[in-house]
């Protein structure tokens, strides 16, 4: 099990050319991110981070509301490229919105005030693990993903459409689906300039 666990961690990548196949149901996709919602760690277990999984209509739905956001503000002679990255995504078989319970933390902030400056960070570090957590669960269930950030341009439509709380706020998008290439070579710093050891 753990050569497993290591395994996934090694091969969890950002994956921009995907299919709309999958290799799993449905159920075993929601199955994965509940685990990992259940299992998050949060401070003071706060359990603030939402997700909302959007598949078929409600998947295309997202990124074409997004395509729309950015046509506005997207330069013409740019548009071509924005609208091919935008239709990479789209092209996948869902994607997966991360958020965060406002509410859960402002009410952490008013019972807590020694640590109230705090508790925006810890929500995003849990947010963040939780990510990682449905990212390389994903991985092992054959599909590849990316992390994507068009929060907050597609804020308010993404609220409007999915009839999502005001308190909730949109941290980030991950389109998956099944890979059709590789990832390009990473490029990694010498771990010595980015890990001690004292005895």
């Amino acid at each position: 099990m753990s050569k497993d666990f290591y395994a996934a961690i090694k091969e969890r990548r950002s994956f921009y050319k995907i299919s709309s196949e999958a290799k799993v149901s449905d159920k075993r996709i929601s199955e994965v991110i509940e685990d990992a919602i259940l299992h998050v760690p949060s401070a003071f277990n706060s359990q603030s981070a939402r997700v909302i999984l959007l598949l078929e209509k409600h998947h295309q739905k997202l990124w074409d509301l997004t395509k729309e956001a950015l046509v506005k503000i997207v330069k013409p002679e740019k548009w071509a490229q924005t609208e091919n990255k935008i239709n990479s995504f789209a092209g996948g078989y869902g994607t997966v919105l991360y958020f965060d319970d406002e509410t859960i933390v402002k009410g952490l902030q008013e019972s807590f005030p020694l640590y109230a400056d705090q508790f925006p960070a810890w929500a995003q570090q849990s947010n963040g693990m939780l990510q990682y957590m449905i990212w390389t669960s994903l991985q092992v269930e054959g599909f590849g993903a990316s992390l994507q950030h068009y929060n907050p341009l597609i804020d308010q439509a993404v609220k409007e459409v999915w009839r999502i709380s005001d308190s909730w706020r949109l941290i980030a998008q991950m389109p998956f689906g099944i890979p059709t290439a590789h990832p390009e070579e990473k490029s990694v710093l010498p771990i010595e300039e980015r890990f001690s050891v004292y005895y």
